[in-house]
């Protein structure tokens, strides 16, 4: 809906001529219980060009005991401010789909905290692996985790680093994000999908 509305800003188009159809999640991903790591939790983030912001993920757990997952390779100006700040990370770049649900298990909390985003598929996924997810009040991304994610301004540093240590320390709001999450992806399987194509598809034949 948040990429109908930027068309409908430039494009003199009937709103009922543009449907909406959200991405479907590939069924290799699937629940995957995990003890949380409330000591050094492993927060996973996903790509690394500007608009993903691992700048803001950074300076917001600077001085936090949490380890870093990151996926894509960082320029050397991340690279130097993780060094700086003795920020404990791995990199992992070129993983296949199988690979990047290996990280989804092995960590405990998503930041998908983009100042933009067409959509999000990180949300769902971490939803139905079962992982908390911190992710941005902007475009896109509300739509797509609905009341399953804690959101965050992107540009707001405090409120990322509360948005964290909330997560962290409250296990009642991480397991109620959890479940949430379950029920959230639900919205996103291949059946809804193809149902929603096929009903296009049905009002162009008539």
């Amino acid at each position: 809906e948040a990429t109908k509305k930027e068309i409908l800003r430039f494009v003199n188009c009937d709103p009922e001529k543009i449907k909406v159809i959200h991405v479907s999640v590939s069924p290799l991903f699937h629940k995957a219980d995990e003890t949380f790591n409330k000591e050094k939790p492993v927060i996973l983030h996903i790509g690394t060009a500007p608009n993903k912001n691992l700048a803001g993920l950074i300076e917001a757990v600077k001085g936090m005991s949490c380890k870093l997952f990151i996926i894509g390779e960082p320029n050397k100006n991340i690279l130097q401010k993780l060094n700086e700040y003795k920020i404990d990370y791995e990199v992992f770049v070129n993983l296949s789909e199988e690979e990047l649900f290996e990280k989804y298990q092995a960590c405990d909390i998503l930041f998908f905290a983009s100042t933009y985003e067409g959509f999000g598929m990180p949300i769902v996924e971490a939803n139905i692996v079962g992982r908390p997810v911190i992710t941005s009040n902007l475009y896109s991304m509300p739509e797509v985790a609905g009341n399953s994610a804690l959101l965050v301004d992107p540009y707001n540093i405090d409120e990322i680093k509360n948005g964290i240590n909330k997560i962290i320390t409250d296990g009642n709001y991480r397991d109620e994000l959890i479940h949430r999450g379950f029920q959230n992806a639900e919205k996103f399987h291949l059946k809804q999908m193809s149902y929603d194509y096929f009903n296009i598809y049905k009002l162009l034949l008539n």
